[in-house]
């Protein structure tokens, strides 16, 4: 039996196994903490500054996994750092299916990953160590630090559609940030690290003090462009053939799913079709302020006007007037004269918003012959 087969095998047994269960998701990375003092280092104890996961897996390469999780006695965990001898251990047994020529990209990781030594504080006052995250469950709750992270780099590599994982309470998990140029920051200790930077000549660019990250410092995703980086958050979902210019903003847990000019903004939980196109500063209402429950989403082949917003949904081939802001309270008077609220229209297609530059009233012009019948008086049963 050659090597190959033999690690096949070794793996095909961990996979079998009664009382392992194969996880939804799993990232191999490295996390940057606020320099404990203390080892062993516990992530749970840690104060965990930001996570960066260079491969990302949805139910795939379990076989790596199951591996990874064995050498570790991991099993029971779902965010652990993982020591050097786990790393070293399972780069000797990966070897003969690594040097095959092809493309592994978790097994790549492994000697980057060892390279890393946690003792070594950097000037920021900040650790890295290997960690490993699997979820069980995407719809379940994050857990920690870690595995935030993991959901948003799920997102922003298209591995999950947006509101494909439960993001809930995050913003209780994930601790505020320093963003600079040379890495993330406390905080609570950044005034010093600054001020012993500068004193000894050495020059620190602060670009935000946030909970999130840009995206394309994490995930370059193929396909798309985008004018200005900080416009652009970790966990946004952006599909291919989308562009995203200098004024347009795309949040997390929101994106496109095709071919798109955002020079607008989409807020969290947004979606957007194909082929639709958000004129210059744009709105889309989101779910974040407000204690706003409805998820908004663009239909393909629509197109907002320069300056206009959205807060219901839209269907398919519509378009919403340049400087129109069309609410769930807007009256809207119909094709056939009568006035309905916008909400009553949300999700439908064919629709042209425009207010009367004579009267002031905002229409909903029909587009095609999707509306020569009126409107479905079954959408505004309210038994």
């Amino acid at each position: 039996m050659s090597s190959v087969d033999q690690v096949r095998e070794e793996i095909a047994e961990l996979l079998a196994r009664p009382d392992w269960t194969a996880p939804a998701a799993f990232g191999l990375g490295f996390a940057t903490l606020v320099d404990p003092g203390t080892e062993p280092i516990d992530l749970q104890h840690c104060k965990v500054l930001d996570v960066r996961f260079p491969s990302t897996n949805r139910d795939e390469n379990l076989g790596f996994v199951a591996m990874l999780q064995h050498l570790g006695g991991y099993e029971d965990d779902s965010s652990v750092v993982v020591e050097r001898s786990v790393l070293a251990t399972a780069m000797e047994k990966l070897a003969p299916v690594t040097s095959d020529g092809g493309s592994h990209p978790n097994a790549e990781l492994l000697p980057v990953l060892a390279s890393i030594d946690p003792t070594q504080a950097s000037p920021l006052g900040t650790v890295r160590v290997p960690v490993l995250c699997t979820i069980a469950d995407l719809q379940a709750p994050p857990r920690d630090v870690v595995e935030v992270y993991l959901r948003l780099h799920l997102l922003s590599t298209r591995r999950v559609a947006p509101h494909g994982c439960s993001l809930e309470g995050q913003f209780g998990l994930l601790n505020n940030v320093v963003w600079t140029d040379r890495g993330p920051a406390d905080p609570e200790s950044f005034p010093a690290v600054q001020a012993r930077l500068i004193a000894r000549g050495e020059q620190i660019s602060v670009r935000s003090l946030d909970k999130f990250p840009p995206m394309l410092d994490y995930v370059v995703p193929s396909g798309v462009r985008v004018a200005d980086a900080s416009r652009v958050r970790l966990g946004a979902h952006l599909a291919e053939g989308t562009t995203v210019m200098h004024e347009g903003f795309v949040n997390f847990n929101a994106g496109t799913l095709g071919t798109a000019m955002v020079e607008g903004r989409i807020s969290a939980g947004v979606v957007v079709g194909a082929n639709t196109d958000l004129g210059g500063s744009a709105s889309i209402m989101g779910t974040l302020s407000g204690g706003g429950k409805e998820v908004i989403s663009v239909g393909q082949g629509c197109l907002l006007g320069a300056n206009s917003g959205l807060g219901i949904s839209l269907g398919d081939n519509c378009i919403v007037e340049a400087g129109l802001y069309i609410t769930g309270g807007t009256r809207v008077t119909l094709p056939d004269r009568s006035v309905r609220k916008a909400a009553e229209l949300s999700g439908r297609s064919d629709m042209l918003f425009r207010r009367n530059s004579q009267t002031g009233t905002v229409e909903m012009i029909a587009r095609g012959n999707a509306w020569s019948e009126g409107l479905n008086e079954s959408l505004h049963a309210n038994d």
